[in-house]
């Protein structure tokens, strides 16, 4: 949290946030404005002109921006978003940004980064009033003193929190859990298939194509973060992990989820730059589980789960006509076991990966917002 020029320590954020509630909301129109122009960015600004030429009400844009520029005012999206894609590289990465971007009380951002920077000022946004409307999986699904600084932040009032596109692409999974807390029931345990680009790897991976090749096909659909290795390592399991398990209501911290990485030594250390050629290292060890799991009659998943014995993120060996194994493509399935649903679980299926579907998460919160 910041606050006064210095960062509050999580013990006092409570205390600390609530001179900041707003008495009376603000009457004037809400802005949006766009951290991000990547595949999810440029997805959430096509969407929103769509809607805006079948008719939808829309908040107009206070500023778009990357990592390299901003943009204050665009009156047209798209030539913005050119120019912001051809802006020269600079550094400082987001930090000018977040820190001295005009967004005011009412007002909603909608990150569509995965900058830890940007989601280190989810909670400070909505303690200014400001909406916050994100796929950024840092906020809630990073260190469990940031989730509860965006918690604190929430119940001083005045602001809200859209965080349906960080797991599942918008399946009603966290709405689900939330409602299911709320109505008095225990979550015991929450499992399934929580990557859509990973799913989408061992769908298609026949042990014939290279895994690495399969790795940059799905980077170029834009199904993996820009850095394919989030995904491969389970890091990007774990977040959405840490987003579901403390939506449960279970307090956990990052390091307590055991993740086994698909990533070898040698291309985990890479440089970023060297890191497309050392995909390679990859596709022998793959080749094996994968022509192992053929002789069992299984296939390979890579699973996340969390219940009272603890939390795992690994790669797995499932017998044929296991329920994970229903989903074709990038769906996710995600199985909820509670006290209500115990004997038989809450079963939620669905694509879990792509701009598109990710972008009409974003703007289903937008618009829930303004509704």
């Amino acid at each position: 949290m910041r606050g006064g020029g210095g960062r509050l320590s999580t013990v006092t954020a409570a205390a600390v946030l609530r001179p900041y509630r707003l008495a009376t909301p603000p009457t004037r129109a809400p802005r949006l404005a766009l951290l991000g122009t990547g595949t999810v960015g440029s997805a959430f600004i096509a969407r929103c002109a769509r809607l805006r030429e079948d008719g939808f009400s829309l908040p107009d844009f206070a500023w778009l921006c990357n990592s390299r520029a901003l943009v204050d005012l665009p009156h047209d999206a798209g030539a913005a978003l050119a120019e912001l894609r051809a802006a020269p590289p600079r550094h400082g990465g987001w930090s000018p940004w977040v820190e001295s971007a005009g967004v005011r009380a009412g007002d909603i951002v909608v990150d569509a980064t995965a900058s830890d920077i940007a989601a280190d000022w989810h909670a400070e946004w909505l303690v200014r009033g400001i909406h916050v409307v994100t796929a950024n999986k840092l906020g809630r699904g990073a260190s469990l003193a940031r989730s509860r600084a965006i918690d604190d932040a929430l119940a001083a009032g005045g602001a809200r929190y859209g965080d349906s596109a960080t797991v599942g692409a918008g399946l009603p999974l966290l709405r689900s859990i939330r409602a299911l807390v709320a109505g008095g029931d225990r979550i015991e345990r929450i499992g399934g298939v929580l990557s859509g680009s990973l799913a989408w790897l061992f769908d298609r991976y026949d042990g014939r194509t290279p895994f690495s090749t399969l790795v940059r096909e799905a980077r170029a659909a834009g199904l993996t973060e820009p850095d394919p290795r989030i995904d491969l390592s389970g890091e990007d399991v774990r977040r959405k992990l840490l987003i579901l398990a403390r939506a449960a209501g279970i307090a956990l911290h990052a390091h307590q989820v055991e993740v086994a990485s698909l990533l070898p030594t040698s291309l985990r250390r890479a440089d970023p730059a060297e890191a497309d050629a050392r995909l390679v290292a990859l596709d022998a060890s793959l080749r094996a589980r994968w022509r192992q799991a053929q002789v069992e009659g299984a296939r390979l998943c890579v699973v996340g789960d969390v219940d009272a014995d603890g939390a795992r993120v690994g790669l797995r060996s499932l017998p044929a006509g296991h329920p994970l194994l229903a989903g074709r493509g990038t769906d996710n399935r995600v199985a909820i076991h509670s006290t209500r649903y115990r004997e038989q679980p809450l079963l939620v299926q669905g694509p879990g990966a792509g701009a598109e579907v990710t972008a009409a998460a974003l703007l289903d919160d937008v618009l829930a917002l303004v509704a």
